[in-house]
C-alpha cells in the first residue's frame, strides 16, 4: 500500500510516519514540502505519487489563536481540506483525515458518538467542522477521525508544558471543570493503520480509555505523580482561567463503534501517560 502523510512534521505526523514505513510504502509531506492550501502543487503531487490513500495530518491547531486569524484557520482546515477532497476522490485516492472533539458544544454528560450532533463553541471547532463536510459531501471513500488531548514526543503539549512549568513553579493552577480522555499519538497512529487496512469508511473516535473522562486537573495530577515532581496543584474553574476561545465542558468521545467494527482496543490512557513520560 501506497500512503501520502501530509502534515508529517507535526506532532501525529512524526509518530504516524515512524509507525506505517515499517510495513507500507510512505511518501512524507511536511508543511514546507507540500501545503494543502495550494490546490495546483496538491494536485500535481497525488496525481504524480499515486497513493492509495491520503493521511491528512496537516491543520492549524492554535485554538485560542484563531479566534483572530480566521481567514488562515479557515483556509488550513476548510478550504485546505476541501483541496484534498475533490483531488483524492477525482483521482480515486481514499482519505484519512484527522478531526477534534472541538466539534461538539460540550453540553452532553455521556460520551459523543460519531452520530451526535455537532454544534462547535469556538472557530478552531467551527473549521474543523466545515473539513469535515467538505469531504462529507465529496467523497465516497473517506474516514474521519476525531482525537482528543493529543501529546507525543515532537511539539509542544500539555503533558511537555506541565513537566517544564513543574520545574519552574511551585504552584500549579489547572482547570477542573473540562472534562475529556487525552490520547498519546502513538495510540492514534495504530488506530489509524488499523482503521484503514479494515476499510470500514466514515467517521471513527479514538482517544485512550478513560471509562466516561477525566479533566485536565486529574490530568497534570497524574503528570506530577509520575515525574515525581512536589509541585503543589490547584484546582480552578474555567472561569478562573479565561481563554481567548471557549472549550466544551465536557468532550469525551464514544470510541466504541470504533472498537466494534475494527477490532481497535485502546489502551488505558495512564499507562500510554506513562510509557511516554518513561521515554523522555
Amino acid at each position: 500500500m501506497r500512503i501520502i502523510i501530509t502534515g508529517a512534521g507535526g506532532m501525529l505526523g512524526h509518530d504516524l510516519v515512524k509507525t506505517l514505513e515499517v510495513r507500507y510504502d510512505v511518501v512524507a509531506f511536511d508543511h514546507k514540502g507540500l501545503d494543502i492550501t495550494d490546490r495546483i502543487r496538491l494536485k500535481d503531487v497525488i496525481i504524480s505519487e499515486s497513493p492509495d490513500i491520503l493521511i491528512n495530518c496537516a491543520a492549524y491547531t492554535q485554538v485560542d489563536r484563531a479566534e483572530e486569524d480566521r481567514e488562515k484557520a479557515f483556509m488550513v482546515n476548510g478550504l485546505g481540506v476541501q483541496n484534498l477532497a475533490l483531488i483524492c476522490e477525482q483521482q480515486g485516492v481514499a482519505l484519512c483525515h484527522i478531526s477534534t472533539d472541538y466539534v461538539f458544544d460540550g453540553n452532553k454528560r455521556t460520551p459523543y458518538t460519531p452520530f451526535d450532533n455537532t454544534s462547535p463553541v469556538n472557530y478552531y471547532g467551527y473549521t474543523k467542522l466545515a473539513g469535515e463536510q467538505y469531504i462529507k459531501w465529496f467523497m465516497k471513500r473517506f474516514y474521519i477521525v476525531r482525537t482528543s488531548w493529543l501529546y507525543g514526543k515532537n511539539g509542544s503539549n500539555f503533558v511537555k508544558t506541565i513537566i517544564r512549568v513543574s520545574q519552574e513553579r511551585d504552584q500549579l493552577r489547572v482547570v477542573n471543570d473540562q472534562i475529556g480522555s487525552p490520547t498519546c499519538t502513538v495510540t492514534l497512529a495504530r488506530a489509524i493503520e488499523q482503521i484503514i487496512l479494515s476499510e470500514v469508511y466514515g467517521v471513527h473516535h479514538v482517544t485512550d480509555r478513560t471509562e466516561g473522562g477525566i479533566s485536565w486537573y486529574d490530568f497534570a495530577r497524574a503528570i506530577l505523580d509520575l515525574t515525581g515532581s512536589k509541585t503543589m496543584l490547584v484546582p480552578i474553574t474555567t472561569e478562573e482561567y479565561p481563554t481567548a476561545a471557549r472549550r466544551p465542558a465536557y468532550s469525551v468521545l464514544d470510541t466504541s463503534f470504533t472498537e466494534f467494527s475494527t477490532g481497535y482496543n485502546p489502551p488505558d490512557w495512564y499507562d500510554s501517560l506513562k510509557e511516554f513520560i518513561e521515554s523522555l
